[in-house]
């Protein structure tokens, strides 16, 4: 809506009440847009305004948020003009100008379940609670999402009786209802049928799990093969907000090249934690939303300054501690293997009640704080989340184990491929008669040093023809005489892989394609161990997901000349 002293003069729509959005941080701001919508759908009566507060540490975003999102940003001090008939925040830490109207705080995380440093004082603070003043002048109300949370309330700030309003939590319920597109979402971001797909949850602070382990993504990603699992990060906005984008991808370079899912801030964060098939946590919310959704959880860190009593401190009490220094593959396995989707359910119960009812309460609430009856529509109910866009950015090189076993006319290669970003936070990997480790890189991989000392060469994208394959291996391995194989797919199916003698082999694959890198490893293993390249029938296994039948020819190679 306009602003100034005769707005109405340049208004469109009148409303009949003006409601203000207090934006102050983007972990607050991103709640009220995912939740606001829903509540004012089609109603015209409403008029909404956000005044941009910039009083926080973590206030960096803010105004560029709300810009994209096409809101109507005024700033704070000018926040006395307008009139609200009520102030809707979901940061409890504003400086609310005087005034009569309501003041409805929604929660930004679960409850109040974490101490944070005072920006009025040197002193802590129950996040989630108005400062005592507010409570006093009897305008604040704050929605909450169980019974205890007001019980908790009353023992530490007794002035809060009689303020609080139960609703449930909208964010909650919509990660509960989007089960039903989980495969969508893994879809869209890249992680394929056969994968099991790793989600990193770090708070904020140096009690979080990138305060304490800031390389466990790039850790995991190198013990976990990148052909039977993806890795991503869901980072709390305000390491976003106070460290900025650019230091924070900087810490995790390696990490990203190895094919880390960074997810963006905003949105992104809710369908990659449906997607995903294990959660490595902390005390943060979103951990604690991913267990009681029931995702297999392992805690990495987990802060003196959670809250005792809260929902996430009983699931600190129930859930495993993942040993950082441990065998991380085989703790993810065995956490994937033994998890049951109700053993968070206590947890899930002491947090949320109700569930799934928590925007049609919460659109009551707005209204009669507004003083306006509810539309005549069906109140609303939890949407699916939207699919999110790919947040990786592609591996362009692999530290690739591959093994012979069996012998005989049905040998298995086993193949097994790291990101060579990450090798260095890996075991050093096995070489023998059997088993044989090399260095493989895409065609894309900016660094150099990497690619002059591959010893496989592997092309992104398929050519279009057998001819126009051939002549691309002749002129890879021309260009880079230090490796000892090129290999690329062809539209339309199959691949060539070229070794330097001047032979090629053509590996057929059964089931959906593969990255040509696999068979690849598969002629590389048997060039290793004399394994016969024509006419030989191998069985390819990708570690315990995945075993395809693969038929090794020969072809003839291109021409010279």
């Amino acid at each position: 809506m306009p602003v100034g002293p005769d707005a109405h003069r340049w208004s469109t729509f009148h409303g009949e009440r003006t409601l203000i959005v207090a934006a102050r941080t983007i972990t607050s701001t991103v709640r009220v847009l995912e939740t606001l919508p829903a509540l004012l759908r089609d109603d015209p009566r409403v008029s909404v305004v956000f005044a941009h507060d910039p009083g926080s540490a973590f206030n960096d975003g803010v105004l560029d948020l709300l810009r994209t999102a096409g809101c109507r940003v005024v700033p704070w001090e000018q926040l006395e003009r307008l009139s609200p008939d009520l102030i809707l925040s979901a940061s409890e830490n504003i400086d609310v100008p005087e005034g009569d109207c309501p003041v409805l705080v929604l929660p930004h995380g679960v409850g109040f379940q974490k101490l944070v440093p005072d920006s009025r004082s040197s002193r802590e603070r129950l996040s989630g609670v108005v400062p005592d003043s507010l409570l006093e002048s009897g305008r604040a109300w704050l929605a909450i999402s169980h019974p205890a949370q007001e019980e908790q309330l009353l023992a530490s700030h007794p002035r809060a009786a009689g303020r609080t309003l139960l609703v449930g939590d909208p964010c909650f319920d919509e990660l509960a209802g989007s089960r039903s597109r989980r495969s969508a979402y893994r879809e869209a971001l890249g992680v394929a049928e056969h994968q099991r797909l790793v989600v990193v949850s770090s708070t904020w602070g140096p009690t979080s799990l990138l305060g304490n382990h800031p390389d466990l993504p790039a850790r995991l990603l190198a013990h976990l093969a990148c052909d039977e699992y993806r890795v991503g990060a869901i980072v709390h906005p305000n390491v976003w907000s106070a460290h900025g984008a650019w230091q924070l991808r900087t810490l995790q370079a390696a990490a990203r090249e190895a094919g880390l899912m960074l997810m963006p801030p905003v949105h992104a964060w809710r369908p990659a934690l449906v997607a995903a098939d294990v959660l490595v946590g902390d005390h943060g919310s979103v951990t604690l939303y991913g267990a009681a959704a029931g995702t297999p959880l392992l805690l990495a860190a987990f802060g003196e300054d959670a809250v005792a009593g809260t929902a996430v401190h009983h699931l600190a009490s129930v859930a495993p501690r993942l040993d950082v220094h441990g065998d991380l593959l085989d703790q993810v396995e065995r956490v994937a293997a033994e998890h049951t989707p109700e053993r968070y359910a206590d947890v899930a119960a002491r947090a949320f009640s109700e569930p799934g009812h928590a925007l049609a309460r919460l659109r009551t609430v707005l209204y009669r704080l507004l003083e306006l009856p509810e539309p005549p529509s069906p109140p609303p109910v939890p949407l699916a989340l939207p699919v999110p866009d790919p947040p990786a950015v592609p591996v362009t090189s692999w530290q690739v184990t591959a093994g012979v076993t069996g012998g005989g006319p049905a040998p298995v290669v086993t193949v097994r491929r790291s990101p060579a970003a990450v090798a260095a936070y890996g075991a050093a990997p096995p070489d023998s008669a059997a088993v044989s480790t090399h260095l493989a890189c895409s065609e894309d991989e900016h660094d150099r040093r990497l690619t002059e000392s591959a010893s496989v060469l592997v092309r992104s994208d398929p050519v279009s023809t057998s001819v126009g394959a051939l002549r691309w291996i002749e002129d890879t391995l021309t260009r880079l005489p230090g490796s000892l194989l090129a290999a690329t797919a062809v539209r339309g199916g199959g691949c060539l892989v070229g070794v330097r003698d001047g032979r090629v082999v053509e590996a057929a694959v059964t089931g959906s394609p593969l990255d040509p890198g696999v068979p690849a490893a598969v002629v590389y293993a048997g060039l290793r161990t004399g394994l016969r390249l024509d006419g030989a029938h191998v069985t390819l296994r990708l570690g315990d997901v995945r075993e395809e039948d693969v038929v090794l020819r020969l072809r003839p190679a291109l021409p010279r000349g």
